[in-house]
């Protein structure tokens, strides 16, 4: 394949933004190990960033997103993988300022990728892609910490997004309670389905956010929005237990307090994915691709999109519409 089809994100003379599917020529792809025929990528919030200018995400353009890709090699330089191999790669600079998983081709480092499990489809392995990778980064690191069924529920916000959502499933597949925030009553009917054993509104996970302290009640929370939110949060957490905070579509700040932390003796546990060294990622992988393969990722694969409508995905992102996980089709685009 000489040529491909690409997202195409351009910064006009007066600076403004502006996307077109373009056809490219693999010689303008960037350097790397490897040649990827990219069969799936799929559709993050990062990825709505990087194609309308977000400059603390994609510093050049024209630039092509997609921060997720699976597809198989067509060539290799590389050491470790060869052609004809399947490989997932997401995270480090994929779709930032690297162009990403929205072409049909996309080179990238051999350091960037990983085989794809054999027990994973390339489909399921975009219905996952980063928000999977940072749920189960965020499930994993809460265990590392203490943190098991027995010692009470598990919030988890931001419950219809990506992370949120797979979150719920899988904390619910392994034997935890779960209880989910979200700002859309209708949606309820989705989150019970995934596993979710109550729901609360924004509204009550804001409640009393001026005590210093909350009632005890969460053995661990899984925070994907950020702002006061995650702090409120951090107040209702059982003695010894721990938040991860992985987002910050409500805010990067928050009104914080030292008390839960030197009274309680609680943890606030970072996540990113972005940088996670490949054998990190591997053990991930392979644990979702077994012991913790999501059973309800049918559900949680909302949309499917192409290249030619990507655009109305983009716009749900931005209107805070979308719900679950929207994978994109590189091979029908």
């Amino acid at each position: 394949m000489e040529n491909f089809r690409a997202l195409r994100v351009h910064q006009d003379k007066s600076g403004n933004f502006y996307r077109r599917v373009e056809e490219r020529s693999v010689d303008e792809l960037p350097p790397g190990e490897l040649l990827v025929q990219v069969q799936y990528s799929s559709l993050n919030f990062k990825d709505v960033l990087s194609a309308t200018g977000a400059k603390g995400v994609t510093r050049h353009y024209p630039h092509t997103p997609g921060i997720d890709i699976v597809g198989t090699v067509i060539e290799s330089t590389g050491k470790r993988i060869r052609c004809g191999e399947q490989v997932i790669a997401t995270g480090f600079n994929i779709g930032m300022d690297t162009d990403g998983g929205f072409g049909q081709l996309a080179r990238i480092p051999e350091n960037w990728a990983l085989l794809k499990p054999t027990k994973l489809d390339t489909l399921d392995s975009m219905v996952l892609g980063t928000a999977g990778l940072t749920a189960a980064l965020s499930i994993s690191k809460l265990e590392q910490f203490g943190m098991k069924p027995d010692l009470g529920p598990i919030l988890v916000t931001g419950a219809t997004g990506g992370v949120g959502c797979i979150a719920t499933a899988l904390l619910s597949q392994i034997g935890y309670t779960v209880h989910v925030v979200t700002g859309k009553q209708h949606q309820h009917d989705f989150l019970r389905s995934l596993g979710a054993n109550d729901m609360l509104s924004r509204e009550d996970a804001l409640e009393r956010i001026d005590r210093p302290l909350q009632k005890e009640q969460w053995g661990g929370v899984v925070d994907t929005v950020g702002g006061d939110t995650l702090m409120n949060a951090i107040k209702g957490l059982r003695r010894e237990c721990s938040a991860t905070t992985c987002g910050l579509v409500s805010s990067p700040f928050f009104r914080g307090s030292v008390l839960p932390f030197i009274l309680r003796h609680v943890n606030l546990l970072g996540i990113d994915t972005a940088e996670l060294a490949l054998a990190q990622r591997a053990n991930l992988w392979g644990r979702l691709a077994n012991e913790w393969k999501v059973q309800h990722l049918a559900r949680i694969h909302t949309e499917t999109f192409t290249l030619q409508n990507l655009e109305a995905g983009i716009a749900k992102i931005l209107c805070g519409e979308m719900v679950g996980r929207g994978v994109v089709d590189l091979q029908n685009s």
